[in-house]
Parts: structure tokens; sequence; C-alpha cells
């Protein structure tokens, strides 16, 4: 048997090591400082999340690998390649935003929501979602995603006294526990079956199961995938979203939207195309089936929005991240049937990232309409550019992008990438279905930006904005413009180095 003792590349692992140890600063820093100098637990939490960001540059060089077997160095528990960089720097950009979003919302919230426990929990979960897309082995993969996930049960139900918050942080555990559950009794049947934990060792033995083994082996994958089905919120694994977005504190909503989708993601294509792609007869058409069912849900759910109810903004874009999700899917389950195989994933993480840029764009100028309509409805946004003519702006430029409209150009290339995928795997049925979902899709996003335009009822309220609000939307607006002018910036991710 190899040996255990593992040598440790310290700058690899520097990103989410980074941003836990700043989590920890803050939580006992928390401890020393007067209520009224609490804000400064938030810049220091944006500043060690922007450090953490920044820390991908020297990695960007060449591929590194740590916690490698002394006797096979090429089977190793982190990985820092191409596909991990990209994913790591859409988890600590989208939480970098979320920070910034949260500085705000936590000083408009007047200690309703507890400071040092909640960066502590926000830089405890990105940690952990910037570790998954370097995990390697499914031990590690598993530990990664619940870093990821346990903080975030907690972020959601952390508004004191918040029936609302508290519901939908019960919810999203419930869900997320038995996605956990299935996926670790898929794990431990796969452990079974190859006697190895490391994806490629996997890959390599599960080819080669003993016939006994076999049923196992397959009970095994299918149990993972499900799990992991759950943690890209699916369909039928979706129902959590809407009431949780809704209840959780709106930079959180923002986070799980563009972070936790990332986490799933990265999750589901390291178990497929990594581990499993012997099995790529059986994951590809069950992925395929979940992409077409969830666009075409959540889009539905996103079409059936009142712009008059409660909270309709908020669910109006958590039913559109159901759908984004079934377009994520489309070029993974293409990579079953594509010859190459590379060039599919790549897709989903350039889709990836566009969607991360504009979705949390639309989540900055809803957080700022929401600070003066406490309910947040589509129709309070009716009039926005009469009176802050730069967020109604942006946010029409959001959703178009969302739409794949000019001038989002972005969205536009984002989505003809994933639909190229497809038809470039020979499944055109699900070009065809995903097609039709652009086409719903249009109606809503249209129907919102439109409303930004019209005249107000009534004298027009104006918007103050903060100033870390105002970097989080200007953020996103330059990252959106730029992407915009040079698409090929995002579409470059084709090439994704996992192979």
């Amino acid at each position: 048997m190899s040996s255990l003792v593992q040598s440790v590349d310290w700058l690899a692992i520097a990103p989410p090591t980074l941003t836990a140890v700043v989590g920890l600063v803050v939580l006992v820093a928390d401890l020393f400082i007067d209520d009224h100098k609490k804000a400064l637990l938030g810049w220091v939490s944006v500043a060690g999340l922007a450090a953490s960001a920044l820390l991908l540059l020297p990695l960007l060089d060449g591929d590194r690998a740590t916690f490698c077997l002394t006797g096979d160095a090429n089977t190793c528990s982190y990985t820092a390649d191409h596909f991990t960089l990209a994913i790591q720097f859409l988890v600590l950009g989208g939480a970098l935003l979320a920070a910034l979003l949260s500085v705000t919302a936590l000083k408009d919230a007047d200690r309703e929501v507890p400071e040092g426990e909640f960066w502590f929990l926000l830089l405890s979960s990105a940690a952990g979602a910037a570790l998954l897309p370097a995990s390697r082995d499914l031990a590690t993969l598993i530990v990664a995603l619940e870093v990821a996930s346990l903080p975030a049960f907690a972020l959601v139900g952390i508004k004191r006294g918040d029936k609302k918050s508290s519901e939908a942080a019960l919810k999203f555990f419930l869900s997320s526990v038995t996605a956990t559950t299935v996926s670790l009794m898929g794990v431990s049947f796969v452990y079974a079956s190859t006697g190895t934990l490391y994806l490629t060792e996997i890959a390599r033995n599960i080819q080669h199961v003993d016939g006994q083994l076999h049923t196992l082996a397959q009970t095994g994958v299918v149990l993972t995938l499900v799990g992991f089905a759950f943690k890209t919120a699916a369909v039928p694994f979706h129902f959590w979203v809407p009431d949780t977005y809704v209840g959780a504190p709106l930079p959180i909503a923002a986070y799980l939207s563009v972070v936790g989708k990332a986490v799933g993601f990265s999750g589901l294509i390291l178990v497929t195309v990594v581990a499993f792609p012997s099995y790529a007869h059986v994951w590809g058409p069950a992925l395929a089936a979940l992409a077409a069912l969830t666009m075409t849900v959540g889009n539905v759910g996103a079409l059936r929005q009142q712009a008059t109810g409660a909270y309709s903004a908020v669910r109006l874009l958590a039913w559109s991240s159901v759908g984004q999700a079934g377009y994520l899917l489309v070029p993974i389950a293409a990579a079953a049937y594509s010859k190459d195989a590379e060039k599919a994933i790549g897709s989903t993480v350039a889709y990836a990232l566009m969607y991360a840029v504009v979705n949390l764009g639309a989540f900055a100028v809803a957080a700022l309409v929401g600070r003066t309509k406490a309910f947040n409805r589509v129709s309070d946004y009716r009039g926005l550019y009469a009176s802050n003519p730069f967020a109604a702006l942006l946010l029409g430029f959001f959703l178009l992008c969302l739409a794949g409209l000019p001038p989002g150009i972005i969205g536009l290339f984002a989505k003809v990438t994933v639909f190229s995928a497809a038809v470039d795997a020979g499944l055109g049925w699900l070009a065809v279905v995903m097609a039709v979902n652009v086409v719903i899709a249009l109606f809503y996003y249209l129907q919102w930006t439109t409303l930004l335009f019209r005249a107000p009822e009534g004298e027009p309220e104006k918007h103050r904005v903060p100033a870390p609000l105002t970097a989080a939307i200007a953020l996103t607006a330059v990252l959106g413009v730029a992407l915009s002018g040079a698409p090929q910036l995002v579409l470059r991710f084709s090439d994704t180095g996992l192979f």
C-alpha cells in the first residue's frame, strides 16, 4: 500500500485557506470589538475575500497538485487546474459581491442580525465552496460540500425573530440533509465496490468491478448523482428554492443563487466526467431529462409570478435561477455523448461565469429597491428610471443578458455556446426544448424591463445608494459590459484542463 505521508503545496491551497483564516479572525475579533465598531468586521471580510481572489493569480502559470500519494504523484486530493481556478474565481468573486451587499444590509438591519456570526458563517461557506472544485477524491468532495452548505443554513435563518427566515432555513436544511445522506450512501457503495476514493482511480477501477459487486457499484453511481442533483436545485429537487430565497437576507439569496450553484455543478461535473465516465450511458440520459424538466419548470414558475404579489421580484429571480440551472445542465449531459467532453464542460463553466455576473447585478439592484420597498414586488420597479436612471438602465441590461438579447451580448453568446454543445452531441431534442424555454423566458424578462421605463404611479421615490451597494452594482456593471464587449474572455474557458 502507498504511504499516506504527503507534502503540502501551500500556494495551491492558499485561496480557500486564507478565506477560512480570515473567518476565524473575524469570529475571535467579534468578542473584543464594541458594538458601534462591528462594521469593521464587514470590511475585514471584504478585504479577506478580495485577497483570496488575488491569490489565484500566481496559480495561473500551470497546474498544481498537493496532498498526493507518495507512491503515485498523479493521485492527489487537491488539484489547482484551469477548471478549479475558474470556479474558485466565480466563488470568491460571488462571495465578495455578496459581502458588499451585506455591509449595507447589516447596517439597515439595525442589529437584527449578529454581525460577527454572520461574517464568520459567510467566510466559512465561501472557504468550503472554494475547496470543492479542487477536490479530487470523494471524501474531500463531500467534506467541502458540507463546509459550504452547513453555514448557509444558518445564514438563511439568521434574522432574529423572523418566522419567514426560520421556515426558509428549515426547508433548506431538510432538503440539503437529504441530499447529503443520499450522496454519502452512494459514496460508500462506490468505495466498497472500487476500493478507492480518488476520482481518477474510481474511473479506472469501476470498469473492472467483480460481478458480485456490479449492482452495488451501479447503485452507488445512481445515489451519488441523485445527491448532487439536490444540490444543483434540479427539478424535482428544487422545491426549497423560492421560499429560501424569500426568507433569507437578500445578499444571502444572491450568494446562494451563484455560489450555491457553483458548488453543486462543479461537484456534479467532477463525479460524472472524472469519476464515472464509463457510466455515461446512465448519467447522460438522466441529466438530459433533468435539464429539460428543470428549465421548463423554472421558466413556467417565473412566468406565473404576479407583479403585485409580495416578494414577487425575489420569487421571479428564484424561479429564473431554477430555469438557468436547466441550461447549465445541458452541456454536462452533452459531455456523455460528445467526442470532446472537455469542450462541453467548458460551456457550462462559461455560462456559469456569465450568469454569476449578471444575476448578482440583478440582485444588487433588487437590494437597492428593497431598502425602500419592504415587500420587493415587481410592480415596485415601475418608473425606476424616473427616480434612479443608473439603476434602471443597469437592471434592464442585466435582465436582457439573462434573456440572451442585445445589448447583453455575453448572455447571447453563452446561450449559443450551450445550444451548440447540445447540437454537437446529437441532442437535437434538448436543443429544441432549450429554444422554447428561451422564448418563454423572454416574456417575463422583457415584461420586467419595460416596467422600469414606464411612468411612475405617483411621485418618483429617490433611492439613496450607500457606497458598498454602489460598489457592488458598479462592479457587476463593469464586468457585464466588458464581457459583452469581449465575450471571448469567458468563452476561453472551453479548455477546462480536467482531462
